[in-house]
């Protein structure tokens, strides 16, 4: 019975997003919920939203207003974030493989433990960002701490020092 029932809501939704019918707002996050792996995001104003783990895989976030959201474990692969505001966000363990973070604000973001390879910093602020044990290509630090200073007002963490700058 249990089995048919969830067969039965499975039906229900996919033929309503068919028939271009919208499901009810149900929580405070189901916008983020709904740009999930969605190439036109068109909600782009998650401010102190809980997304953790959240998934936004190739998702077109450009210009989003993430600040101050707890994004730790979220996922970006791929996805656009250039010039999005992702001031004081904790996005400890995350994941942005191949993202584009050019001219984005991560100031005072934590980034700690966070895979970041392959993405683009180019033009970002990072004044206060904590990339301690982030995973980072050389050339990203480079690039990164060409700008870098300041301290994470959260952790205590030197940004310079976080990134290994020489």
């Amino acid at each position: 019975m249990r089995v048919l029932k969830s067969f039965l809501v499975f039906c229900t939704v996919f033929l309503m997003s068919v028939a271009g019918f919208s499901l009810p707002v149900l929580a405070a996050s189901s916008a983020a919920i709904r740009s999930y792996d969605d190439l036109e995001a068109t909600v782009k104003d998650y401010v102190g939203q809980s997304l953790i783990k959240a998934e936004f895989g190739d998702a077109d976030l450009q210009g989003a207003n993430f600040q101050g959201a707890d994004l730790r474990g979220a996922v970006f692969n791929g996805a656009n974030l250039t010039n999005a505001n992702l001031q004081g966000v904790d996005f400890s363990d995350g994941i942005a493989y191949i993202t584009n973070f050019a001219g984005a604000d991560l100031s005072g973001a934590v980034l700690d433990s966070a895979m970041l390879l392959k993405s683009n910093f180019k033009n970002a602020t990072v004044s206060g960002a904590d990339f301690s044990y982030a995973a980072l290509d050389k050339v990203q630090v480079l690039e990164l701490c060409k700008s870098a200073s300041g301290v994470n007002p959260r952790t205590g963490v030197d940004t310079r020092e976080s990134l290994g700058c020489p």
